[in-house]
Protein backbone atom coordinates (compact mmCIF):
# COMPACT_ATOMS: atom_id res chain seq x y z
CA UNK A 1 0.00 0.00 0.00
CA UNK A 2 1.40 3.37 -0.96
CA UNK A 3 0.96 6.13 1.61
CA UNK A 4 2.76 8.70 -0.52
CA UNK A 5 5.61 9.03 1.94
CA UNK A 6 3.40 9.58 5.00
CA UNK A 7 2.93 5.91 5.86
CA UNK A 8 5.32 6.02 8.77
CA UNK A 9 3.64 9.05 10.27
CA UNK A 10 0.14 7.57 9.90
CA UNK A 11 1.25 4.29 11.45
CA UNK A 12 2.87 6.19 14.32
CA UNK A 13 -0.37 8.09 15.00
CA UNK A 14 -2.43 4.91 14.90
CA UNK A 15 -0.01 3.14 17.23
CA UNK A 16 -0.03 6.12 19.60
CA UNK A 17 -3.82 6.18 19.72
CA UNK A 18 -3.94 2.44 20.40
CA UNK A 19 -1.43 2.82 23.24
CA UNK A 20 -3.48 5.70 24.70
CA UNK A 21 -6.65 3.63 24.48
CA UNK A 22 -4.88 0.74 26.21
CA UNK A 23 -3.71 2.99 29.04
CA UNK A 24 -7.25 4.31 29.54
CA UNK A 25 -8.73 0.80 29.62
CA UNK A 26 -6.03 -0.34 32.06
CA UNK A 27 -6.78 2.64 34.29
CA UNK A 28 -10.49 1.84 34.36
CA UNK A 29 -9.79 -1.82 35.18
CA UNK A 30 -7.41 -0.87 38.01
CA UNK A 31 -9.87 1.62 39.49
CA UNK A 32 -12.64 -0.97 39.46
CA UNK A 33 -10.33 -3.57 41.01
CA UNK A 34 -9.26 -1.30 43.86
CA UNK A 35 -12.74 0.03 44.57
CA UNK A 36 -14.32 -3.41 44.63
CA UNK A 37 -15.93 -3.00 41.23
CA UNK A 38 -19.06 -1.51 42.79
CA UNK A 39 -21.51 0.21 40.52
CA UNK A 40 -22.90 3.64 41.35
CA UNK A 41 -25.62 3.53 38.70
CA UNK A 42 -28.20 2.04 41.06
CA UNK A 43 -28.89 -0.87 38.77
CA UNK A 44 -29.60 -4.46 39.68
CA UNK A 45 -26.47 -4.70 41.87
CA UNK A 46 -27.93 -2.54 44.64
CA UNK A 47 -29.55 -5.44 46.51
CA UNK A 48 -26.38 -7.49 46.37
CA UNK A 49 -24.28 -4.55 47.58
CA UNK A 50 -26.61 -4.13 50.55
CA UNK A 51 -26.03 -7.73 51.64
CA UNK A 52 -29.14 -9.41 50.21
CA UNK A 53 -27.16 -12.36 48.92
CA UNK A 54 -28.94 -15.45 50.34
CA UNK A 55 -25.76 -17.24 51.46
CA UNK A 56 -24.11 -14.12 52.81
CA UNK A 57 -26.22 -14.03 55.99
CA UNK A 58 -25.15 -17.55 56.92
CA UNK A 59 -21.50 -16.70 56.33
CA UNK A 60 -21.72 -13.61 58.54
CA UNK A 61 -23.54 -15.58 61.24
CA UNK A 62 -20.90 -18.32 61.17
CA UNK A 63 -18.12 -15.74 61.41
CA UNK A 64 -19.73 -13.98 64.37
CA UNK A 65 -20.17 -17.28 66.19
CA UNK A 66 -16.59 -18.30 65.45
CA UNK A 67 -15.30 -14.98 66.85
CA UNK A 68 -17.36 -15.48 70.01
CA UNK A 69 -19.58 -12.44 69.42
CA UNK A 70 -22.74 -14.51 69.90
CA UNK A 71 -23.46 -17.60 71.98
CA UNK A 72 -24.91 -20.92 70.80
CA UNK A 73 -28.52 -20.00 71.65
CA UNK A 74 -28.41 -16.76 69.67
CA UNK A 75 -26.61 -18.54 66.81
CA UNK A 76 -29.29 -21.24 66.61
CA UNK A 77 -32.13 -18.70 66.82
CA UNK A 78 -30.69 -16.54 64.05
CA UNK A 79 -29.96 -19.61 61.95
CA UNK A 80 -33.60 -20.68 62.25
CA UNK A 81 -34.67 -17.18 61.19
CA UNK A 82 -32.39 -17.26 58.17
CA UNK A 83 -33.59 -20.67 57.06
CA UNK A 84 -37.23 -19.77 57.59
CA UNK A 85 -37.15 -16.46 55.70
CA UNK A 86 -35.29 -17.25 52.52
CA UNK A 87 -35.61 -21.00 52.12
Amino acid sequence: MNWDGTGGMVQTWIFGLLVLLGVIVLGVVLVKAFTGGSSTTGGSNTTREMGADPGRGRIILDERYARGEIDIEEYQERLRNLEGDGR
